[in-house]
């Protein structure tokens, strides 16, 4: 009986103790692959590439691979020896179901000098640790700002307008660019010029006039942000005043002055010897002559470069006024307008038609005291041979 008992105890034993190693081996089989399922999906950066001193965020979204069971974590940190974690470490126990996906988020500072860097995220499991190395690029390249085209020379008082562009040579987008100008003595329009965002190898251009007061520096500030670190670029443009080479110059030629019933007629041609087109190109005379109809203001309209027109302008002019101004006016690109002043003179025309309007009068007394004298030597010489006879 006692033989029994014992006996029963020891099976019960071995029983237990098989149990409990098929269990264990049985857990130990189906824990195993688990955490060999779960990765890191994607790393998102922002900004995409950071400055050297810049603050931004780095998203790791981590997925359980295993479509039937669920992983234990318990701890995510990020490390790296030239990057600096602000943000804590997530210190935690939590499950993630078979197939599913979370973030990770940290927040970072570059106190970096430019180049290539691999920080490490690691995630803790029960058994086992998950680690990722990811690039993370320190770039100091800012944005561009170029001048396109500019005058030769600026103008007292008159706007010229400056061609430039934009440029984002960066690997990554930069947001809220916005390009202001400013100086002293100077207008521009418009003074702030917001752009927006600029993807990398985008390119914009921006036309900004300029009308000065003197001779000055216009200073081009370039403010935009890499993530949310404020960045500025800034260039200065010497505004001097000369005489702009390319700009038009219209130019009368072969003008000539008629009169009739004392009102003058004076017609010619406008030249443009410029590079750029003349706009509204207008010929007028100014006092003391008076402008008459037909053509008080002649509008020759606009000349291109090497083109030119005709023109016709008609007054009158009170006695003694041997020349009289003309007003020849243009307007460039930008709307200025230009004027220039070329006198043309009257008198020895207004005498040449004159003396054409009364020549015929008095020639008949000299013509007939011509035929007077034939006469009267033709009569004399016929006398004295008849008397011979």
């Amino acid at each position: 009986m006692r033989f029994c008992r014992s006996f029963t105890v020891f099976l019960t034993v071995i029983l237990l103790s098989t149990m409990a190693g098929t269990a264990s081996a049985d857990l130990t089989q189906s824990m195993a692959p688990i955490t060999g399922k779960v990765f890191v999906t994607d790393v998102t950066f922002d900004p995409g590439v950071f400055f050297s001193g810049d603050e931004g965020t780095v998203t790791y979204t981590v997925m359980n691979g295993n479509a039937n069971t669920s992983v234990m974590m318990n701890h995510g940190n990020f490390y790296d020896a030239d990057i600096r974690l602000l943000s804590d470490t997530y210190d935690f126990s939590n499950t993630l179901g078979p197939l599913q996906s979370r973030a990770f988020t940290f927040s970072i500072k570059t106190d970096a000098t430019e180049g290539d860097y691999y920080p490490t995220f690691s995630l803790s499991f029960y058994d086992s640790n998950l680690y990722h190395k990811s690039l993370l690029q320190v770039d100091n390249t800012p944005l561009e700002i170029t001048v396109v085209d500019l005058p030769d020379a600026f103008t007292k008082g008159k706007k010229k307008t400056v061609y430039m562009q934009v440029a984002n040579p960066r690997k990554n987008d930069v947001r809220n660019v916005v390009l202001e100008i400013a100086g002293e003595g100077i207008t521009a329009t418009p003074a702030r010029t917001f752009i927006g965002d600029l993807a990398p190898g985008a390119k914009v251009p921006v036309n900004i006039t300029i009308t000065p007061e003197k001779e000055t520096t216009a200073l081009l500030t370039l403010n935009y942000d890499n993530g949310n670190n404020p960045h500025k670029k800034t260039m200065e443009l010497p505004v001097l005043f000369g005489v702009d080479k390319k700009q038009a110059n219209p130019v009368m030629s072969n003008v000539q002055v008629k009169t009739e019933a004392g009102v003058y007629h004076v017609t010619g041609d406008v030249n443009n010897a410029g590079l750029e087109t003349a706009n509204t190109v207008m010929v007028t005379a100014l006092a003391p002559a008076v402008p008459q109809d037909p053509y008080k203001i002649y509008v020759v309209g606009a000349l291109k470069p090497d083109d030119f027109g005709s023109f016709e302008v008609t007054f009158t002019a009170g006695p003694g006024n041997t020349s009289i101004p003309l007003e020849l006016s243009y307007k460039d690109t930008d709307g200025n307008i230009y004027t220039a002043v070329q006198d043309v003179k009257i008198s020895s025309s207004g005498a040449s038609a004159s003396q054409a309007d009364s020549s015929f009068p008095t020639m008949l007394p000299v013509a007939a005291a011509i035929i007077i004298v034939l006469l009267f030597v033709g009569g004399w010489a016929y006398y004295l041979k008849r008397n011979k006879k």
